[in-house]
């Protein structure tokens, strides 16, 4: 009988050490996989995004055509304005942080413990790259610990600059509309390196929410937004990389 239990006992202790030994490896290659990913795409534009595919699912079942217009522009081609306004209007501590504004973070969570029906965001230009290009979209603690995850990534292996030219350069600014050269296209009729002070302001202030808010019929709030951002981009002068 007590070789019965030792026997079991040393199984139970060898499964156990192999399950930790299996878990060791698949955090590893997480790792090592994701690790790589981001700095691939350092140098690679990603072609599209998850939002993306999501939001062409979502036309296609409202019975709509699919679109995705987007055209990659690299920083030093656009408006000089157009990330001075995102940063202006999106994350004034860009340039100082590490990927997290732990101000901003504190100030959303007490609002939103305040008032649960109005969500506001203290998401930093890092991590809303990171979470546009290697996540899906959505609101859960998993997601948010990825997001966590990958914005350390991204200040690691990529420069500011990358950062914001990536920014610029997929997040969605109108319902099939990705990107400041497609923005600035299709609400100007001109390429994002030409967008003025005013236009490039205009386009940031409708960032939070995309799909509701356009450039074209701006609300109340955009304008107040707008004039916001002006001022800013005025306070904070050009961006030093």
């Amino acid at each position: 009988m007590a070789k019965k239990r030792a026997s079991s006992t040393k199984s139970s202790k060898f499964s156990l050490q192999k399950l930790k030994v299996l878990l060791a490896k698949i955090m590893l290659g997480f790792i090592l996989i994701t690790v790589f990913w981001v700095v691939a795409l350092r140098y690679i534009n990603p072609p599209f995004t998850l939002l993306m595919v999501l939001r062409d699912i979502e036309r296609k079942t409202d019975g709509k055509d699919f679109k995705i217009d987007k055209k990659w522009v690299k920083y030093n081609d656009m408006s000089p304005y157009m990330g001075r306004a995102a940063i202006a209007g999106e994350d004034q501590k860009f340039m100082h942080h590490y990927g997290f504004d732990l101000t901003a973070i504190n100030r959303a969570y007490h609002a939103n413990k305040a008032d649960s029906t109005k969500v506001k965001g203290g998401s930093t230009i890092s991590q809303q790259t990171a979470k546009n290009v290697f996540l899906w979209p959505g609101r859960s603690w998993i997601r948010k610990g990825f997001e966590a995850y990958f914005t350390v990534l991204i200040e690691i292996f990529w420069s500011k600059k990358r950062i914001l030219e990536v920014y610029l350069n997929v997040i969605e600014m109108g319902d099939g509309i990705y990107g400041a050269e497609a923005a600035s296209q299709s609400y100007y009729g001109k390429s994002c390196r030409n967008l003025s002070r005013t236009e490039a302001a205009m386009i940031a202030a409708c960032f939070p929410n995309p799909i509701r808010w356009t450039p074209k019929r701006p609300t109340r709030f955009i304008n107040h937004r707008h004039f916001l951002i002006m001022r800013n981009i005025r306070i904070l002068g050009p961006i030093k990389f």
